[in-house]
Formats: structure tokens, C-alpha cells, sequence
């Protein structure tokens, strides 16, 4: 198992180093130039010039991305050179010297994100701290309430099998997979924040802290938090649904099943004390993937309901040229999907030994 761990995590760091590469060379390809996105209007073409070589867009695009990989690299060489754009500030990371060659030093550090291009010069790490903490509630919202309602409505659909509640189910589900989840978050946001308002007292958009009408404070308005929760949650609730369904009814064929009706048990009994458990494996694996997508894929629910989080800030990234956040954002997500893939792999070990022992 542990073996298996360190593989995954060996592939995981292979999978970060391709996203990181394929997304430094398809933002070079958008129409825009960074620079100018950088300087107002009244600037002029010396500036551009100074702007390009401050922050190393007047180099080839390999040469920015061998710079770029060496400041999220945490083995990485350290110019001495004060002038240098990609230098670090070793009051503020604490670079460990290694070794040094003439002008370089090898250093050992924590991965330098960069700052941003358009937040006066602000860490990206401080973006993402500042965030991700309302995607990761957003996110986890939503896969609870897809994961309680799911395994609920899959296992009355596996319970009633081929009868009118199961069809019904059935319906709604495939409903839920297809319709897109933008196409969803303008029709409950127009729905139930302003047509229904009166009665829902939920806002059309809005994020989960705002400030007091004097600008004194700042609080946490949970009633935002509902309609992009559920909004966000109908597809993985959809999936869940089904692949509950389709599990139990396939745990029911197994013989241990059959012997415990046998012994008098009735069919929730059965559920909990023997089906679940392993019923639940298939389910596990969606969650985990879908809590993952769910943080990637929170970019138009974020967008529509104005909801300031990691999905707002990437596309606030893109509209901007933004490419320290842009890069931040992608590579913490991506970081997301390898880290909850190696936890899924050890909890599904967990549910089915013969799995982990393999």
C-alpha cells in the first residue's frame, strides 16, 4: 500500500509539471499583451519597454518558462544579482543555501508563486489565501448536500426498483447530468432571488462575507452560500444518485445478502448493518472526484452569483492577462486533485481490504 502511495505521488508530481507547462503556453497564445494591461493610458512606449524587461517579457517564452518552473521548483538556483526579476527576497522566503556556483546559489525554498500583476504588485499566495477558504466552503457544501441526498434517494431507488418513485428518480437524475451548471445558476438565481424572493429572502448574488451598510464591519452572510451550494451540487447529486443505485442493487445479489434475509432481517437493516459498507465504494470514488472538479468547475457558479472565490479570480485572471494568479490557481487545484486521488486510494483500500491488499 505504502508503495502504492509513493507511485501515485510520483505520477502526481509528473501530472502538476504537465498542467503547470501546458497552461504557462497556452496563456502566451491569448490575444493581449500582459505589459500593456500593466500601464494606463498617458504611459508611453519607454515604460513599455522598462514594464517588459522588469517583468521578463522581453525574453523568448522558453527562457520565461525555465524561469517560472525554477521559482515553483523547490530545489531551485537563486541569482545573486539584486536587479534580477526573478530573484527572491530572502528576508521574506528564507532560502536555505545549498551550494553556490559563482553568481548562483542552489537553494532550498518554498515555491515562489510570484505576485500579481494587476492587485498592486500582491503575493499570489495571498490571493489564494484569501480565496480559497470560499470555494473549499462552496465546494464542501455542495458535496454534502449531493452526498446526504444522493445515497438517501439511491438507496429508496434501490429499495423500490422499477417502480414509479425509481423512474421518477431516474428522470431527475439524467435532468440533473445534462443541464449545464451555468445554465443553472441564472435560472435559480433568477427564480428564487427574484422572483421568489419575497418568499426565500435569498439575494441573486452575492458572497459570503459583506460589509455593513456604514462600512464598519464585515459579516458572514450563510443565506448566500444556498443557492450556489445547491446549484453546484446537482450534478454530483445526480451521479451519486445513480451510481447508489446500481451499487446497492448489486450488493443485494451477493450470498451474505441472501443470508441475512434469510435470518429475519428487513431491507433497512440489511442497508445498514451489511450493504452499505460496500455498496458505498463506487460512491467514495465520485465524491473524490467530483469535490475536486467541483473546485475547478465553481468558476461560472462563483462568476454568476459574484461569489469571491478561487473560480471568480481565475476568470478576473484571464480578463486581466493576470498570469501569476491565473498559474496559482491552476497549479492549487491541480495540487487538489493529486492530493484527494491519494486519500481515495487509502480510504477505498480501507472499504475493500482485497483492494488494498492488491
Amino acid at each position: 500500500m505504502f508503495a502504492t502511495i509513493l507511485q501515485k505521488f510520483f505520477y502526481g508530481l509528473l501530472t502538476l509539471f504537465g498542467v503547470v507547462s501546458a497552461v504557462f503556453f497556452l496563456f502566451h497564445v491569448l490575444p493581449g499583451d500582459p505589459a500593456r494591461m500593466l500601464l494606463d493610458e498617458r504611459q508611453d512606449a519607454t515604460q513599455l519597454v522598462q514594464i517588459k524587461k522588469k517583468y521578463g517579457f522581453d525574453q523568448p517564452v522558453s527562457v520565461q518558462y525555465m524561469y517560472y518552473i525554477n521559482d515553483l521548483s523547490p530545489l531551485s538556483l537563486h541569482s545573486k544579482n539584486e536587479g534580477n526579476y526573478t530573484a527572491l527576497a530572502s528576508d521574506k522566503y528564507k532560502p536555505f543555501v545549498v551550494a553556490s556556483f559563482g553568481t548562483f546559489d542552489l537553494v532550498l525554498k518554498v515555491p515562489y508563486l510570484r505576485a500579481s500583476f494587476q492587485k498592486n504588485g500582491k503575493p499570489v499566495a495571498e490571493v489564494l489565501q484569501e480565496t480559497f477558504p470560499n470555494t473549499a466552503i462552496l465546494a464542501l457544501s455542495a458535496i454534502g448536500i449531493a452526498l446526504l441526498l444522493g445515497v438517501f434517494f439511491g438507496v429508496l431507488a434501490a429499495l423500490y426498483k422499477d417502480t414509479f418513485f425509481d423512474r421518477s428518480i431516474a428522470f431527475f437524475s439524467t435532468l440533473g447530468m445534462s443541464v449545464p451548471s451555468f445554465l443553472s445558476a441564472i435560472v435559480f438565481a433568477w427564480l428564487f432571488g427574484f422572483v421568489l424572493k419575497k418568499y426565500t429572502h435569498l439575494n441573486m448574488t452575492g458572497s459570503l462575507y459583506a460589509v455593513d451598510d456604514f462600512g464598519e464591519g464585515v459579516f458572514i452572510q450563510w443565506k448566500n452560500l444556498v443557492l450556489p451550494a445547491v446549484v453546484l451540487g446537482i450534478r454530483p447529486l445526480a451521479v451519486i444518485v445513480q451510481l447508489m443505485r446500481n451499487s446497492l442493487l448489486e450488493v443485494f445479489g451477493q450470498d451474505y445478502i441472501r443470508t441475512a434475509k434469510a435470518k429475519g432481517l428487513n431491507d433497512w437493516q440489511i442497508v445498514c448493518r451489511h450493504a452499505m459498507k460496500n455498496a458505498l465504494n463506487p460512491v467514495v470514488t465520485a465524491v473524490s472526484g467530483w469535490f475536486a472538479s467541483l473546485l475547478a468547475g465553481a468558476v461560472f457558479v462563483e462568476y454568476i452569483f459574484n461569489w469571491n472565490g478561487l473560480g471568480k479570480e481565475i476568470v478576473d485572471a484571464l480578463n486581466t492577462l493576470d498570469q501569476p494568479v491565473l498559474m496559482g490557481a491552476v497549479l492549487l487545484v491541480a495540487s487538489l486533485f493529486v492530493l484527494i486521488n491519494i486519500c481515495v486510494d487509502v480510504l477505498y483500500g480501507w472499504l475493500d481490504p482485497k483492494i488494498g491488499n492488491s
